[in-house]
């Protein structure tokens, strides 16, 4: 089946680069892993089209999506702030999923997904009002309102307590259904409890997608020494 495909994916910046050449398939949950600075935000930014490629091409579906902008690729991301309006109510910033102009928006819908992730009866409430915890419901209401193939997480849970954050963990899986979900992590724990798979970055390379039990049973020399004394 196809899904996601970086064939031959070169980003270079200065003096940073980095490779990918592998594949993804629709429903996969993949954890992106590596030490600080090795490329993970950077690979998930150029997937979304906030980067252009230097060598290489991003499909999805077996057609190149590289070219497209980053609003008409077939994805959602959600970054670390959560990029809520505070100016706007909760369901104001879920409508701007749907319409930038929120002129062209079915509230009905976005109440139903507020239903979905526990906020229901909070859409008129701004975003200063509400937890750290509903903030980030809130951000993955409106990433699952857009209902794209590809889900990509640069860390947006990051800020949250150890349970919360599995919490969240868990609600994405349920919800993302059929989704392909990207997700940037520095915690093993992470990716053991969220992902099948795991993407090592490190020296240059995003290695291709591996089971991620087996990566952390037998890890590879660059991430052992990211994990240090960590527990596999």
């Amino acid at each position: 089946m196809a899904g996601l495909r970086l064939d031959h994916l070169a980003i270079v910046q200065d003096d940073f680069a980095l490779r990918a050449d592998w594949s993804a398939e629709p429903g996969g949950r993949v954890a992106v892993i590596g030490p600080s600075g090795a490329g993970k935000s950077t690979l998930l930014h150029t997937i979304a089209g906030f980067l252009p490629p230097s060598e290489g091409a991003v499909l999805w579906q077996g057609a190149r999506i590289d070219a497209l902008p980053p609003g008409q690729r077939p994805l959602s991301i959600l970054f670390q702030d959560q990029n809520l309006f505070p100016h706007l109510t909760i369901a104001q910033n879920l409508g701007l999923g749907l319409d930038p102009a929120l002129r062209r928006v079915d509230w009905r819908a976005v109440e139903a997904v507020l239903e979905r992730v526990g906020l229901s009866g909070l859409g008129a409430r701004r975003p200063a009002q509400l937890s750290g915890g509903q903030q980030s419901r809130a951000a993955l209401a409106r990433a699952l309102l857009r209902q794209r193939p590809l889900l990509l997480l640069d860390e947006p849970f990051a800020a949250l307590g150890p349970a919360l954050k599995a919490e969240m963990l868990d609600l994405v899986d349920a919800l993302a259904g059929d989704a392909l979900v990207l997700m940037v992590t520095h915690d093993p724990a992470d990716a053991r409890r969220f992902a099948r798979d795991t993407v090592l970055v490190a020296e240059g390379v995003a290695a291709p997608p591996v089971p991620t039990a087996a990566l952390f049973a037998d890890p590879p020399p660059a991430l052992a020494a990211y994990l240090g004394g960590a527990a596999f």
